[in-house]
């Protein structure tokens, strides 16, 4: 069976402020409208150099990390006999991993658990490590990529540029008499500042207080990426022009891909309460789904939540979480992706196959991966939300297929606006203040292309 895309999916994948999709988009927004803006001043040459430099970073900065953590999955944590889905979280607190350990789906990842336990001291090295490691190896592979453009721009400009050069000398020599040619070389001296400079990887990237937080969060993962990307861009510059298009370029990315984008989800969702008395906060998977009407409907939702109401500590509410499969808080929380299922686990590829027929169903897939890290106070925070809907249902006085629908439509209307708002300044402003600028400063052509033209005279190529 082939997997249906729907509308519900659609804004629940856009609306998730932990996937990497709508960072995806965002980015191809703003590959597309900067290598069309160099095309506009720079010519072929230019959008050229831009095309290799975005798509080729883009491939790196969606596929680097995740790709080599798996190679450092095998190569380190298998060869070692560890699990490497075991998230060294979970280590944080002594009673919630005992509780891991008795609630593991299978004895033999209750047995991983013990052997973690066992050894904590190598597993956090492993674990931090292969964060390192995949985040350098990404960041040197950028820098191998940079060469790689730099050198295939230069040479493709001096063939091109040679090969002009024979053209037209071809031609004077059939049109007039001429036996000999001799170029015009210019004085080494007014040249002697021209030159294309060599690619030198100076990256460093220091792993101090505070890096846990990116070590476990893709979106957050990648800021330290696109840290080195920002860095290595404007390090190596070739001339001014390159740096001041690098500068627009970085600093709307930044801007856009990770802050304002959610900002303005923060002021929409505060409007929304402000003006219509209706949160949107929850994930849009939530609000989309079919449960939560039901829940509604059929009073579980309350239930649910005064279930919850007794849960005191985060042991408690961890032991709820893994005994409760029913409550609703708890399949919401399976939703977004708070709490990790058996199922959600599995990589892309298996849950595609199973998808489409060519593997069976997995057994127990709603159960909990104890493996993985739940945080306790998200969790809390979809009970709180949940409630909080439930309250402003009740003091509504409209029909429940009114409100819920206005709900959706409004989280809907965030989404659409938020992305729109985010790929507008990536796709088309940014392009259209470097194009701008180039323009105001008279600086149209590919200057690269203008610096090489003049070391092949000065070499007398041409």
């Amino acid at each position: 069976m082939i997997p249906v895309i729907t509308a519900s999916k659609v804004y629940s994948i856009l609306g998730n402020n932990n996937s990497l999709v709508p960072l995806a988009i965002k980015d191809v927004a703003n590959s597309v409208g900067l290598t069309a803006g160099s095309y506009i001043v720079g010519k072929e040459e230019e959008g050229q150099d831009r095309f290799i430099d975005e798509f080729g970073t883009q491939a790196l900065w969606l596929f680097g990390i995740p790709g080599y953590k798996k190679l450092l999955d095998f190569a380190m944590f298998k060869t070692m006999g560890y699990d490497s889905k075991i998230d060294v979280r979970v280590l944080k607190n002594k009673d919630i991993f005992e509780k891991a350990k008795e609630f593991a789906h299978n004895d033999n990842v209750k047995a991983a658990f013990e052997k973690v336990g066992k050894n904590q001291k190598t597993f956090k090295g492993l674990t931090f490590a292969k964060f390192a490691v995949s985040t350098l190896m990404t960041i040197g592979t950028y820098g191998a990529l940079t060469h790689y453009r730099h050198k295939f721009t230069e040479e493709s400009i001096k063939k091109k540029i040679i090969a002009e050069h024979k053209e037209k000398q071809a031609k004077k020599n059939k049109n007039k008499d001429i036996t000999t040619f001799t170029p015009i070389v210019p004085k080494p001296e007014a040249f002697k500042n021209v030159s294309v400079k060599s690619e030198k990887d100076k990256e460093q990237v220091a792993f101090e207080g505070g890096i846990s937080e990116f070590m476990f969060s893709p979106v957050k993962n990648l800021m330290i990426l696109d840290g080195a990307i920002s860095g290595e861009r404007l390090a190596t510059s070739r001339n001014m022009q390159d740096f001041l298009g690098y500068g627009i370029k970085e600093g709307s990315f930044w801007v856009f891909m990770y802050y304002a984008g959610q900002k303005i989800q923060d002021y929409l969702e505060k409007s929304s309460e402000t003006k219509h008395n209706k949160s949107i906060d929850l994930d849009a998977r939530v609000i989309e789904s079919d449960e939560l009407k039901k829940a509604f409907h059929d009073n579980s939702l309350k239930k649910s939540i005064d279930e919850f109401a007794n849960c005191k500590t985060d042991v408690e509410i961890y032991e709820f979480i893994n005994k409760n499969p029913d409550n609703f808080i708890v399949k919401m929380a399976k939703k977004s992706d708070i709490v990790k299922t058996k199922g959600s686990n599995e990589n892309l590829f298996v849950k595609l196959a199973r998808r489409t027929g060519m593997m069976g169903k997995l057994d127990n897939a709603d159960v909990v991966d104890t493996r993985a890290y739940i945080d306790i106070d998200e969790f809390k925070g979809v009970a709180k939300k949940l409630e909080k809907l439930h309250g402003q249902y009740e003091q509504s006085g409209e029909s429940l297929d009114k409100f819920l629908g206005g709900v959706k439509k409004l989280k809907r209307a965030s989404v659409w606006k938020n992305m729109g708002a985010c790929i507008f300044a990536l796709g088309v402003l940014a392009p259209a203040i470097m194009v701008a600028t180039r323009i105001l400063r008279e600086d149209k052509e590919f200057q690269t292309k203008e610096e090489i033209k003049k070391q092949l005279a000065f070499e007398g190529e041409i």
